[in-house]
Protein backbone atom coordinates (compact mmCIF):
# COMPACT_ATOMS: atom_id res chain seq x y z
CA UNK A 1 0.00 0.00 0.00
CA UNK A 2 2.90 2.35 0.77
CA UNK A 3 4.15 1.96 -2.81
CA UNK A 4 0.79 3.19 -4.10
CA UNK A 5 0.79 6.16 -1.71
CA UNK A 6 4.19 7.20 -3.06
CA UNK A 7 3.06 7.11 -6.70
CA UNK A 8 3.53 10.49 -8.37
CA UNK A 9 0.53 12.18 -9.99
CA UNK A 10 0.17 15.37 -12.00
CA UNK A 11 -1.80 18.01 -10.10
CA UNK A 12 -4.00 20.71 -11.60
CA UNK A 13 -5.81 23.90 -10.66
CA UNK A 14 -9.60 24.12 -10.88
CA UNK A 15 -9.28 25.25 -14.51
CA UNK A 16 -7.47 22.01 -15.43
CA UNK A 17 -4.06 23.67 -15.83
CA UNK A 18 -1.19 21.52 -14.58
CA UNK A 19 0.53 23.16 -11.61
CA UNK A 20 2.94 20.45 -10.50
CA UNK A 21 3.45 16.86 -9.36
CA UNK A 22 2.65 15.33 -5.97
CA UNK A 23 2.49 11.93 -4.29
CA UNK A 24 -0.80 10.09 -4.27
CA UNK A 25 -0.88 10.44 -0.47
CA UNK A 26 -0.44 14.22 -0.65
CA UNK A 27 -3.01 14.52 -3.45
CA UNK A 28 -5.73 12.92 -1.31
CA UNK A 29 -4.66 14.67 1.90
CA UNK A 30 -4.65 18.18 0.43
CA UNK A 31 -7.37 17.65 -2.18
CA UNK A 32 -5.31 18.43 -5.28
CA UNK A 33 -7.09 17.98 -8.60
CA UNK A 34 -5.58 15.02 -10.45
CA UNK A 35 -6.33 12.82 -13.47
CA UNK A 36 -8.08 9.47 -13.48
CA UNK A 37 -9.15 7.01 -16.18
CA UNK A 38 -12.67 5.50 -16.02
CA UNK A 39 -13.84 2.81 -18.44
CA UNK A 40 -17.38 1.43 -18.49
CA UNK A 41 -17.99 -1.85 -20.36
CA UNK A 42 -21.35 -2.03 -22.12
CA UNK A 43 -22.78 -5.02 -24.00
CA UNK A 44 -25.84 -5.70 -26.12
CA UNK A 45 -27.38 -9.12 -25.59
CA UNK A 46 -30.42 -9.76 -27.76
CA UNK A 47 -32.70 -6.80 -26.97
CA UNK A 48 -31.02 -5.90 -23.68
CA UNK A 49 -28.15 -3.58 -22.84
CA UNK A 50 -25.94 -4.58 -19.90
CA UNK A 51 -23.26 -2.78 -17.91
CA UNK A 52 -20.31 -4.70 -16.48
CA UNK A 53 -19.11 -3.72 -13.01
CA UNK A 54 -16.26 -4.74 -10.76
CA UNK A 55 -16.41 -5.72 -7.10
CA UNK A 56 -13.54 -4.03 -5.31
CA UNK A 57 -11.19 -6.30 -3.40
CA UNK A 58 -11.48 -6.55 0.37
CA UNK A 59 -7.78 -5.54 0.38
CA UNK A 60 -8.55 -2.08 -1.02
CA UNK A 61 -7.97 0.82 1.36
CA UNK A 62 -10.92 2.76 -0.05
CA UNK A 63 -14.42 1.27 -0.46
CA UNK A 64 -13.48 -2.44 -0.10
CA UNK A 65 -16.08 -4.99 -1.29
CA UNK A 66 -18.24 -2.35 -2.98
CA UNK A 67 -19.39 -2.44 -6.61
CA UNK A 68 -17.78 0.07 -8.97
CA UNK A 69 -16.82 1.14 -12.51
CA UNK A 70 -15.65 -1.74 -14.76
CA UNK A 71 -12.03 -0.52 -14.65
CA UNK A 72 -10.59 2.72 -13.30
CA UNK A 73 -7.45 4.19 -11.81
CA UNK A 74 -5.15 7.15 -11.49
CA UNK A 75 -3.05 8.42 -14.38
CA UNK A 76 0.55 8.65 -13.18
CA UNK A 77 2.71 11.73 -13.70
CA UNK A 78 4.50 10.22 -16.73
CA UNK A 79 1.34 8.86 -18.37
CA UNK A 80 -0.92 10.19 -21.10
CA UNK A 81 -4.68 9.63 -21.22
CA UNK A 82 -4.07 6.87 -23.78
CA UNK A 83 -1.91 5.03 -21.23
CA UNK A 84 -5.01 4.59 -19.09
CA UNK A 85 -5.87 1.41 -20.98
CA UNK A 86 -3.28 -0.36 -18.80
CA UNK A 87 -5.87 -0.22 -15.99
CA UNK A 88 -8.21 -2.42 -18.02
CA UNK A 89 -5.55 -5.07 -18.66
CA UNK A 90 -4.17 -4.96 -15.12
CA UNK A 91 -7.45 -5.04 -13.21
CA UNK A 92 -9.66 -7.30 -15.31
CA UNK A 93 -7.35 -8.97 -17.87
CA UNK A 94 -9.03 -7.70 -21.05
CA UNK A 95 -6.88 -6.41 -23.94
CA UNK A 96 -8.36 -3.23 -25.39
CA UNK A 97 -6.78 -0.73 -27.77
CA UNK A 98 -7.38 2.96 -27.14
CA UNK A 99 -9.06 3.49 -30.52
CA UNK A 100 -11.75 0.98 -29.56
CA UNK A 101 -12.89 3.21 -26.72
CA UNK A 102 -15.73 5.72 -27.04
CA UNK A 103 -14.84 9.05 -25.38
CA UNK A 104 -17.45 10.28 -22.91
CA UNK A 105 -15.82 13.51 -21.77
CA UNK A 106 -13.99 14.73 -18.68
CA UNK A 107 -15.96 14.90 -15.45
CA UNK A 108 -14.84 16.98 -12.47
CA UNK A 109 -15.46 14.60 -9.63
CA UNK A 110 -15.20 15.44 -5.93
CA UNK A 111 -15.66 13.20 -2.88
CA UNK A 112 -14.71 13.96 0.72
CA UNK A 113 -14.59 11.14 3.24
CA UNK A 114 -13.02 12.24 6.51
CA UNK A 115 -9.40 13.17 5.76
CA UNK A 116 -9.63 11.59 2.30
CA UNK A 117 -10.30 14.27 -0.35
CA UNK A 118 -10.66 12.94 -3.88
CA UNK A 119 -10.78 15.71 -6.50
CA UNK A 120 -10.55 13.93 -9.84
CA UNK A 121 -10.54 15.02 -13.44
CA UNK A 122 -12.06 11.77 -14.66
CA UNK A 123 -11.41 10.95 -18.31
CA UNK A 124 -14.42 8.74 -19.05
CA UNK A 125 -14.61 6.13 -21.81
CA UNK A 126 -17.14 3.51 -22.85
CA UNK A 127 -16.25 0.16 -24.40
CA UNK A 128 -18.83 -1.87 -26.25
CA UNK A 129 -17.78 -5.42 -25.48
CA UNK A 130 -18.55 -8.88 -26.84
CA UNK A 131 -16.67 -10.58 -24.02
CA UNK A 132 -18.33 -13.04 -21.69
CA UNK A 133 -17.82 -13.36 -17.95
CA UNK A 134 -15.42 -16.25 -18.61
CA UNK A 135 -13.00 -13.88 -20.38
CA UNK A 136 -12.17 -11.80 -17.30
CA UNK A 137 -8.98 -12.46 -15.33
CA UNK A 138 -8.84 -10.46 -12.12
CA UNK A 139 -6.03 -8.71 -10.27
CA UNK A 140 -6.94 -9.96 -6.83
CA UNK A 141 -5.38 -7.08 -4.88
CA UNK A 142 -7.72 -4.73 -6.76
CA UNK A 143 -10.78 -6.68 -7.93
CA UNK A 144 -12.55 -9.68 -6.40
CA UNK A 145 -15.41 -10.10 -8.88
CA UNK A 146 -17.15 -9.05 -12.10
CA UNK A 147 -20.91 -8.71 -12.46
CA UNK A 148 -23.33 -7.41 -15.04
CA UNK A 149 -26.64 -5.60 -14.61
CA UNK A 150 -29.33 -4.54 -17.07
CA UNK A 151 -28.74 -0.91 -18.00
CA UNK A 152 -32.46 -0.10 -17.68
CA UNK A 153 -32.51 -1.42 -14.10
CA UNK A 154 -29.23 0.27 -13.20
CA UNK A 155 -30.65 3.57 -14.42
CA UNK A 156 -33.86 3.09 -12.44
CA UNK A 157 -31.84 2.32 -9.30
CA UNK A 158 -29.97 5.61 -9.44
CA UNK A 159 -32.95 7.79 -10.33
CA UNK A 160 -34.89 6.33 -7.39
CA UNK A 161 -37.41 4.21 -9.30
CA UNK A 162 -35.99 0.96 -7.89
CA UNK A 163 -34.52 0.07 -4.51
CA UNK A 164 -32.66 -3.04 -5.70
CA UNK A 165 -31.32 -4.54 -8.92
CA UNK A 166 -30.23 -8.06 -9.82
CA UNK A 167 -26.54 -8.66 -10.55
CA UNK A 168 -25.11 -11.72 -12.29
CA UNK A 169 -21.46 -12.72 -12.41
CA UNK A 170 -18.71 -14.25 -10.33
CA UNK A 171 -16.43 -13.61 -7.40
CA UNK A 172 -13.09 -15.19 -6.50
CA UNK A 173 -13.16 -16.72 -3.01
CA UNK A 174 -10.26 -17.03 -0.55
CA UNK A 175 -9.27 -20.35 -2.12
CA UNK A 176 -8.93 -18.70 -5.53
CA UNK A 177 -12.05 -20.37 -6.94
CA UNK A 178 -14.77 -18.69 -8.97
CA UNK A 179 -18.15 -18.65 -7.25
CA UNK A 180 -21.32 -17.57 -9.05
CA UNK A 181 -23.21 -14.41 -8.08
CA UNK A 182 -26.92 -13.98 -8.68
CA UNK A 183 -28.34 -11.61 -6.09
CA UNK A 184 -30.14 -8.36 -5.41
CA UNK A 185 -28.13 -5.28 -4.42
CA UNK A 186 -29.07 -1.73 -3.45
CA UNK A 187 -27.39 1.66 -3.69
CA UNK A 188 -25.43 1.07 -0.46
CA UNK A 189 -23.60 -1.81 -2.17
CA UNK A 190 -22.00 0.61 -4.66
CA UNK A 191 -19.15 3.09 -4.35
CA UNK A 192 -20.93 6.40 -3.57
CA UNK A 193 -20.34 8.40 -6.76
CA UNK A 194 -22.11 11.73 -7.13
CA UNK A 195 -25.57 11.61 -8.71
CA UNK A 196 -24.36 14.06 -11.38
CA UNK A 197 -21.62 11.59 -12.30
CA UNK A 198 -24.17 8.83 -12.86
CA UNK A 199 -26.33 11.22 -14.89
CA UNK A 200 -23.32 11.88 -17.12
CA UNK A 201 -22.74 8.14 -17.56
CA UNK A 202 -26.40 7.44 -18.33
CA UNK A 203 -26.51 10.16 -20.98
CA UNK A 204 -23.32 8.84 -22.60
CA UNK A 205 -24.49 5.22 -22.67
CA UNK A 206 -27.92 6.14 -24.03
CA UNK A 207 -26.23 7.83 -26.98
CA UNK A 208 -24.49 4.64 -28.07
CA UNK A 209 -27.37 2.23 -27.47
CA UNK A 210 -29.80 4.44 -29.36
CA UNK A 211 -27.58 4.65 -32.45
Amino acid sequence: MKILENEKLKVFDEHQNQIGIASREEVHLLGHWHEAFHCWFVSREEDECYIYLQIRSEMKKDYPNLIDITAAGHLLAHESIEDGIREIKEEIGIEVSFNELIPAGVFKYSVVKGKFIDNELAHIFLYETNHTLLDFTLQMEEVSGIVKVRFSEFYELWVGKKEEVNILGFEINNEGQRTSINRLVGRNDFVPHESTYYEHIFTSIKKIIEE
